[in-house]
């Protein structure tokens, strides 16, 4: 036989206000770390990667901007709830006005091919990452993540040969992210399709040894750079990712923490 204890009702009442006080609490809790998280300017976020470096960045609680230069392809591709700046990486003075009130920024804007005189390798790649980084360091952000490429350390790769010397521009930019003093990562994906992503293991890797098979989604590589804004582990590194067969990851601390820096 079961025995019932009726505790009176204002004992009763009590603990009923101290566990909604505590459900309470952790509600407030839980949006102030969403409010604390820093607004983030998305440079080429109309891409394919850039867009879903967006969506990656909603679906975590992260105020967005996106760094444009079509404000209807802005709206087109990513949604009337984006906030949308125009302007153009080769413009300092038009990232300046984009920076207001931000503290991170993923730069995920590219050449692309085939390259036309406004687009070329030169002046996105290396130019444009260069002026993004000089002006976050003037206005104070505090993060940059770059999206690279695997294979920048080869002189001879193919596709410099093919694109203007693409994977020399972008060894450039890199370069001045670095040494612009701002705080940064760095990451080289291997080669990118649009699979759906968060199917298999992601592989960290570093001192650029591309291979055949060395392929990574895009939304994998948007979730390694959103990743890397919330993981101090992150900061100041350099390094390579492309998947193989196994469990994904949840998380990536692990992965950050045994990487070396720079």
């Amino acid at each position: 036989m079961r025995t019932f204890i009726s505790l009176p009702a204002a004992v009763a009442a009590s603990l009923l206000m101290a566990v909604s006080g505590q459900v309470a609490a952790e509600a407030e809790e839980a949006t102030a770390e969403e409010d604390m998280k820093p607004l983030v300017l998305v440079a080429g976020a109309t891409g394919k990667t850039g867009s879903l470096v967006v969506a990656q960045l909603q679906s975590k609680g992260y105020p967005v901007r996106a760094f444009v230069r079509d404000a209807a392809k802005a709206a087109e591709r990513l949604g009337a709830d984006v906030e949308a700046v125009t302007g153009d990486l080769k413009n300092p003075a038009s990232i300046a006005a984009a920076l207001d009130g931000v503290n991170a920024i993923i730069n995920a804007a590219g050449s692309g091919a085939p390259a036309v005189a406004d687009n070329l390798p030169e002046m996105v790649d290396f130019q444009g990452a260069r002026n993004l980084a000089e002006e976050a360091v003037a206005a104070g952000v505090g993060h940059y993540v770059l999206v690279s490429s695997m294979g920048v350390t080869d002189d001879d790769h193919y596709l410099n040969q093919m694109f203007n010397n693409i994977m020399l521009w972008k060894r450039r930019g890199e370069e001045a992210v670095a040494a612009s003093g701002i705080t940064y990562t760095i990451v080289r994906p291997g080669g990118l399709n649009d699979e759906p992503g968060s199917a298999q293991t992601i592989v960290f890797e570093q001192g650029d040894n591309p291979g055949r098979g060395k392929v990574i989604s895009r939304t994998d590589l948007a979730r390694v750079c959103v990743a890397a804004l919330q993981d101090e582990e992150a900061r100041n590194k350099v390094f390579e990712i492309y998947v193989r067969e196994g469990e994904p990851q949840t998380d990536f601390s692990g992965e950050f923490a045994a990487l070396g820096g720079s």
